[in-house]
């Protein structure tokens, strides 16, 4: 346990260090396989320009490069605050299994990110939502996931991690 606080303190100080620079949110994230740090990134929303630059999303990139895979299984993620509903999902689908947060989605709310507003959003039914949704050329778009199961790479066998 005292390991994961360092790690997690890492997250902290990252986050605490992105404000000087303004690179982005008050965000930081420390991704830890077998002991090893893999990668240490803050968020970098505004230096990027790049509104899925979350700490989280940033620090699963750079462990994916390292390790040469998008299955991140057996990796730990420290952040600074509990993940938003994009960061989770990239969690997921990076198979990482172990989260450790510091802030929750409340105190999230509290300084004024809508983590709460989207996932309310992505509760309700795609036709309810605040984004209009429409299918179109649907005929066309199902070549793609023809060709790839005709490729044997479906990944029926595989959904719970996202890797493809």
């Amino acid at each position: 346990m005292e390991q994961d606080l360092r790690y997690m303190q890492k997250a902290i100080l990252l986050a605490e260090g992105n404000l000087k620079s303004l690179d982005g949110g008050p965000f930081g994230c420390v991704i830890v396989k077998d002991g090893k740090v893999l990668s240490a990134e803050a968020n970098t929303v505004n230096r990027d320009c790049d509104p899925t630059a979350h700490a989280e999303m940033n620090a699963i990139r750079k462990a994916a490069k390292i390790l040469e895979s998008t299955d991140l299984a057996g990796c730990v993620l420290y952040t600074s605050s509990e993940p938003c509903p994009m960061c989770l999902s990239a969690i997921y689908w990076s198979n990482i299994k172990q989260v450790f947060y510091g802030n929750t989605r409340n105190d999230a709310q509290w300084a004024g990110f809508a983590d709460e507003y989207v996932l309310d959003q992505l509760q309700r039914e795609s036709n309810e939502q605040d984004i209009t949704f429409e299918r179109l050329a649907a005929k066309q778009a199902i070549r793609a996931f023809e060709q790839w199961v005709d490729l044997g790479r479906s990944t029926v066998d595989n959904t719970t991690t996202g890797n493809y």
